[in-house]
């Protein structure tokens, strides 16, 4: 099994993290994305038509992309995929909340923050760290009264919240904030299995500044 990742991505930290989990083996094929080596020829016709990382390749010549997606493939059979039709239900919801309300705002707000491009359009960054602290503000509505996000264990739902959500505090939320949110980062950090922080950005990806 081979994963095609950048090491900085949040995106691939959630594929990696659950691997650890789980506790299987696979190469990590590193991908340069800021220097165009997931675009191309070959990426784009073989791996992701979409250019992005992370891409799973569970066996030679089948290729899966979008991070959730390979979550939940790669968690089928196991406990932290449930059975129950419904729960099951559940963890798609949050998974689709994570990339529909936190990924794009948080992820985005902490990528901008961390390579200079924050300051080059200050109203589209503060809009965005608002819709991130809204993101978090519903995971502290949810986990003020449950251990974790589908019912009394962990899914993959929460590995999913969890890559960009551990990170807030690089693009300048205090996650004291958010005292449920920060007390299930803390269970999650406990699960055996867990990898620790992401690497900085390469260098290509920073701005110059002018």
């Amino acid at each position: 099994m081979r994963l095609y990742d950048y090491a900085p991505s949040a995106n691939g930290y959630k594929i990696r993290l659950l691997l650890s989990w789980l506790d299987k083996p696979y190469e990590l094929v590193p991908v340069d994305i800021f220097a165009g080596e997931s675009h191309t020829d070959d990426f784009l016709r073989h791996k992701n038509p979409h250019g992005r990382i992370p891409v799973l390749e569970p066996e030679p010549g089948r290729f899966l992309a979008e991070s959730n997606a390979i979550l939940l493939f790669l968690a089928e059979g196991t406990p932290l995929l449930p059975e129950d039709r419904f729960e099951r239900a559940q963890v798609h919801q949050w998974l689709f909340f994570e990339q529909n309300a936190l990924e794009p705002n948080l992820g985005t707000a902490r990528f901008w923050t961390l390579t200079g491009r924050a300051r080059l359009n200050p109203e589209a960054f503060r809009l965005r760290l608002d819709a991130a602290r809204n993101a978090l503000q519903a995971m502290e509505r949810h986990l003020a009264h449950h251990p974790f996000f589908v019912g009394e264990r962990p899914t993959v739902a929460d590995i999913g919240l969890y890559g960009f959500s551990h990170v807030a505090a690089d693009a300048g939320i205090n996650l004291g904030d958010f005292p449920a949110v920060s007390a299930w980062l803390a269970r999650m950090k406990a699960i055996p299995g867990h990898i620790g922080a992401l690497a900085p950005y390469t260098a290509n990806a920073h701005v110059t500044p002018s």
